[in-house]
Formats: structure tokens, C-alpha cells, sequence
């Protein structure tokens, strides 16, 4: 993905010190009850030497996160360079020899390419995949295409595929082609996981198309389209205006918090921008529940995830991460906004290019963590991190 619109790194507005009202203080800054609205970002890893204790050149606009319950390392999507890599809860490359694992392009190939550093000064050629979205499959349905092992795990790309990995194939480090809609003109940029009453699914936001797109099991071969039957809604909201299309999308206790962005020309990339975004609430049949957030403080939102009940002023909260400007910003269960999270000087902690934030789980790692991926720099670099509440 090419993004032409990007704060600079760790950029902040500067807080108002004019107190407008006690209410508005209290929703955004400081609650006796609640906390102060203060938090630190720590760098784990990066590409980018000194930025991070860990340094992995392969870590390039690092996007989807997911690990098994079985506490195993964080699998990082890196767009830049057709790659999933693996970290530890302190960022560490996992294992001690680190697996990395390709992914393959339209048609099913790995070039070469795949899993190097890319120098945006002189592009791989060819073109890695761009890996976006990324789940752990809980299910023994969703097989590896051409075997009998269930995935693991389960990416989608901006190259309008879906490909699948565990652990015992060959070549052990590559994964497999499971749905190629690159020749529709598909562009997808999340994917999650959900099931309803007719089974197990996959939900990916195509976002040239302005729909998501929703897949089922196939036996040994690819994955397939799910029928009309199978999910009966159209995941579609008449009130988006038109030129706004699914971005980001995340399963939290059963809804799909779906995210919108604004589309550029092309259909193909974001145009970021104060209130450039949206945030809709569907069941896993794909029925509209609720309009959760509109414009206001949204700026091409991407990452969504429920903080823990140990995160400081925003425990318990729905926050959703803007990758327009870097923000985080936080919202009740009913959608009402919060406030933006703030360093411990007191303004907006900016993460340029944000991706996916997400609660800890992964190996060596905290549940009441919020871990973060970023693609800093026009996304031609990556950083994946931390955000903890600050100490009183």
C-alpha cells in the first residue's frame, strides 16, 4: 500500500492548558474515578536500527497480529516485504532461529523477493505479496488448499488473495494460495474470524470494491464464496456516503467492528483527513446493528480492540486506532467518544502509520498490554510496540 499522507514520526498536537468545563476534562483528561488520561508508547522492534531495542529489516509496514491461545509468539504481517514474521511480548525474533514465512503472489508463486529488506530507494523486483489482514484459525474446516492439515494461520493481501500456513509443509516456510481474486480487482485490507448458525467464515474487507467479502471452507481446495444462505445480510449502511468503503474490520465478543475509510482515485489506497471515517457494528450474518462512531476524531481508522480492566482512565473501553494521523482514540460500548489518549506530557500520542492495536496474548506477553503495529515513514518502514497506562 502507498499512503501519501503521514504525520511525522511521534508528532503531537500540543493540549489547550485553558480548562473549557469540567465535563469536557473529565471525558478527556483526568477522572477521580477513573485515572489520569496518561499513557507511554515503547518501541520492541523495528527495521530501522536504534529506533527499538530489536532491530529486524524484514519488519516493514508491519500490519495484522495474531498468535495461538497457546501463548505463541506475535505472527506480524509486513506488507513491504511479502513476509510474516514472529516476535516475542518483549519483540524478540522468534524462535531462536527465526521462522519467517513467505507469502505468495496472484497465481500461487513465492518470488524470490519475498522475506529481504525492501529499499524504497531501489524496489524488489518483483514486487513481493502485501499481506494485510491476519487470523488464527480455531477450526479444523479451513484446511491448507491441496493437503489434509488444518491452516493455522490466514492472511489476505492487497493483491486480492487469501493464503493459508501450518506448520509441517513443504517448503516449510511458505505459505499456500487459498482464494485469488486479483483478476476481479480485489483489494483487501483486514480480515477476521466469526461463525454463525451455518457454520465457520472468513470476512475480508475488499476495500476497491467497497464490500466485505465473506468465505467458507472447501475441503482440500480453495476456499470458497459463502452463499446467500449461509450469511443473509449484505454488510451494507445506506447512510455511508459514497467514496467511503470497509477498511478495517475486528470480531469483538461476536460483533464485526467494521471501519471505514475514505478511497483515493484509484479505489485502492485511503485518503486520510480530519472525520475521514466511519465505524459500523454487524452480526456475523452480515445485518447492520449500529452506526458506533462517525467522523468527529476518525482519520482512516484501522485497528479496533477493547482495552482490558487494567489499562488506566480507559479500562474496559473500545479504542480504535486511526492510521490517517496516528491517534488512538477511545469510546464507551455505546460509541460515545472518550477522549484521545495522551502521553504523560499531556498530548495526543501519535503513531504514524498505525495499524492493528490489540491486547497482549502472544509469547511472553501481557493480556493488559495493548500491543501496537505501524508502518512509519509512507509505511516504508515498521514498528511494532507497546502502550501501557503511565505510572501515577
Amino acid at each position: 500500500m502507498t499512503h501519501f499522507s503521514w504525520t511525522l514520526f511521534m508528532a503531537a498536537v500540543v493540549a489547550t492548558s485553558i480548562t473549557i468545563s469540567p465535563i469536557v476534562r473529565a471525558a478527556d483528561d483526568d477522572d477521580g474515578d477513573r485515572g489520569a488520561n496518561r499513557y507511554v508508547v515503547t518501541n520492541l522492534t523495528s527495521d530501522v536500527s536504534g529506533t527499538a531495542p530489536n532491530t529486524d529489516t524484514v519488519l516493514q509496514n508491519a500490519w495484522g497480529v495474531a498468535f495461538t491461545p497457546g501463548a505463541s509468539p506475535f505472527w506480524i504481517a509486513d506488507n513491504a516485504t511479502g513476509c510474516s514474521t514472529l516476535y516475542d511480548g518483549a519483540g524478540v525474533p522468534q524462535p531462536a532461529t527465526p521462522l519467517q514465512v513467505k507469502l505468495p503472489l496472484p497465481g500461487g508463486t513465492v518470488p524470490a523477493t519475498a522475506c529481504k529488506h525492501n529499499d524504497p530507494n531501489n524496489p524488489s523486483d518483483p514486487t513481493p505479496a502485501t499481506p494485510t489482514g491476519l487470523v488464527w484459525n480455531p477450526t479444523s474446516s479451513f484446511l491448507v488448499p491441496g493437503t489434509t492439515k488444518p491452516a493455522t494461520f490466514i492472511w489476505d493481501t492487497e493483491d486480492g488473495t487469501i493464503s493459508a500456513w501450518t506448520g509441517g509443509l513443504t517448503p516449510a516456510d511458505q505459505a499456500v494460495l487459498a482464494v485469488d481474486n486479483n483478476s476481479s480487482g480485489a483489494v483487501y485490507k483486514g480480515l477476521v474470524f466469526g461463525t454463525n448458525v451455518h457454520g465457520v467464515f472468513l470476512y475480508a474487507t475488499n476495500f476497491h470494491a467497497g464490500t466485505i467479502d465473506v468465505f467458507a471452507p472447501n475441503g482440500m481446495t480453495n476456499y470458497r464464496a459463502a452463499t446467500a444462505s449461509e450469511v443473509e445480510g449484505s454488510f451494507t449502511d445506506p447512510k455511508i456516503p459514497a467514496g467511503f468503503a470497509p477498511f478495517g474490520i475486528q470480531n469483538i465478543n461476536g460483533d464485526l467492528f467494521v471501519t471505514y475509510a475514505k478511497q483515493n482515485a484509484e479505489q485502492h489506497d485511503d485518503v486520510a483527513g480530519p472525520g475521514n471515517g466511519f465505524v459500523n457494528v454487524f452480526d456475523t450474518n452480515g445485518h447492520l446493528l449500529r452506526r458506533f462512531a462517525s467522523r468527529g476524531p476518525l482519520n482512516s481508522p484501522w485497528g479496533v480492540a477493547r482495552a482490558s480492566f487494567a489499562f488506566g482512565r480507559f479500562s474496559g473501553d473500545i479504542l480504535i486506532g486511526n492510521f490517517g494521523n496516528g491517534q488512538i482514540n477511545a469510546f464507551d460500548s455505546d460509541g460515545k467518544h472518550l477522549g484521545t489518549l495522551k502521553d504523560d506530557k499531556g498530548k495526543p500520542i501519535v503513531i504514524p502509520g498505525l495499524w492493528t492495536v490489540t491486547l497482549g496474548g502472544g509469547k511472553n506477553s501481557s493480556s493488559d498490554t495493548l500491543y501496537f503495529t505501524a508502518g512509519p515513514n509512507d509505511e516504508t518502514d515498521g514498528l511494532f510496540g507497546t502502550v501501557t497506562p503511565a505510572s501515577p
